[in-house]
């Protein structure tokens, strides 16, 4: 939890108290960088502290963190005075932002104190309120992209959120996207517009830009030429209906081709699956070029060359992948096995527990039919 408080150090003792008191805990100094460690003597919602030596600064802000209800040490950072005069700093903690924050915003935007606080950032963070932006998520955005409080509102902000609530998309949907990736709103009408271009020359309708837009956010930052052509160029090469791709998983279309791509297909041909076999289980699995290949691909394709499914049972149920190893499929595989009976791939995992052993009951009374 962040617990938020003022107050003021002088030389005389003084005392803060949050909520209702509890116990007393007493600090005999302070020394810089202005962050102290004590252990825990507060309930859930109270924290009650003395200090009794004189500090050595003035400070009216700290933030301290830690886990509810635990008996674990926490740290207090009180930021310094210098900060704390300017009324940037004032107003972003008052929107909920952290020291830690803050210090990353200023790091990356060592401009950013020099932004009208009335004509700018006020501005810009009422807009997103009434956008539908949770307060919460206002601290997130500017961090990750504080550059937004030097644009103008009025040419630039509004106008481009009027755009792209203009490609379609629920609104709500728009906002998620904002939030998650805030630099999506400092691109040019002329640069999302490429991205638009190109996702129609792919055969995805107009009604469908804005889900892929909305899902994956990123794309509007990858270069046409340099990133998403030769990838869906790739995939073309593999049998894959890229336009059908990305509205299942537009994430695909951001994936590097050294990185992420070729090292996959090179792991299925390696296992003596065909290039046509491969394109037929990206088809059937969007996701399947996200998974990691070291920590899921690798030990999940191990062990299904253990069990006797052929080849083409992974083909057809390619999701398989995207099932718990440990929880899922060998606790399944091995109920199916000693069963005696069995049960093609998608039934093994995709079905709900009971319906699993409904699936080799019924196996199994047939069985004994037969």
């Amino acid at each position: 939890m962040f617990v938020f408080a003022s107050f003021i150090c002088s030389d005389i003792p003084q005392t803060l108290q949050l909520s209702k008191p509890t116990k007393m805990k007493s600090f005999s100094s302070i020394q810089p960088p202005h962050c102290f460690h004590f252990a825990p003597f507060f309930s859930s919602t109270s924290i009650r502290f003395c200090i009794r030596t004189p500090i050595p600064f003035s400070a009216r802000v700290f933030f301290c963190q830690a886990k509810s209800g635990t008996n674990e040490s926490f740290n207090i950072k009180v930021l310094p005075p210098t900060l704390l005069a300017d009324p940037h700093i004032v107003y972003l903690m008052e929107h909920g932002m952290n020291s830690d924050q803050i210090r990353t915003l200023m790091r990356r935007s060592p401009a950013f104190a020099r932004y009208s606080l009335e004509d700018k950032i006020k501005p810009l963070v009422e807009f997103f309120l009434e956008l539908g932006v949770p307060k919460e998520q206002i601290p997130i955005i500017l961090t990750k992209r504080p550059q937004l409080c030097a644009l103008s509102l009025s040419k630039n902000i509004k106008p481009t959120v009027k755009f792209l609530e203009s490609l379609g998309a629920d609104k709500k949907q728009w906002v998620k996207a904002i939030y998650r990736f805030p630099t999506l709103l400092t691109y040019s009408k002329q640069k999302i517009n490429e991205k638009v271009d190109f996702l129609l020359e792919l055969g995805i309708s107009d009604e469908s830009i804005g889900r892929i837009l909305t899902r994956f956010p990123n794309i509007v930052g990858c270069s046409v030429e340099d990133n998403l052509r030769p990838t869906a160029t790739y995939f073309r090469s593999l049998g894959v209906d890229v336009g059908a791709l990305l509205l299942r998983c537009p994430q695909m279309i951001g994936l590097s081709i050294e990185a992420n791509i070729k090292p996959v297909t090179e792991f299925f041909l390696e296992r003596g699956y065909t290039l046509e076999e491969i394109g037929t289980m990206i088809s059937r699995c969007a996701m399947l070029y996200t998974y990691s290949l070291t920590e899921t691909m690798v030990p999940k394709l191990d062990f299904f060359m253990t069990t006797d499914y052929p080849k083409s049972e992974l083909v057809n149920f390619p999701q398989y992948f995207g099932y718990s190893l440990e929880q899922r499929i060998k606790p399944r595989y091995a109920r199916m096995k000693a069963s005696g009976v069995r049960v093609v791939l998608n039934q093994l995992l995709s079905v709900t527990s009971s319906d699993f052993e409904e699936i080799l009951l019924k196996k199994l009374k047939k069985l004994q039919v037969d």
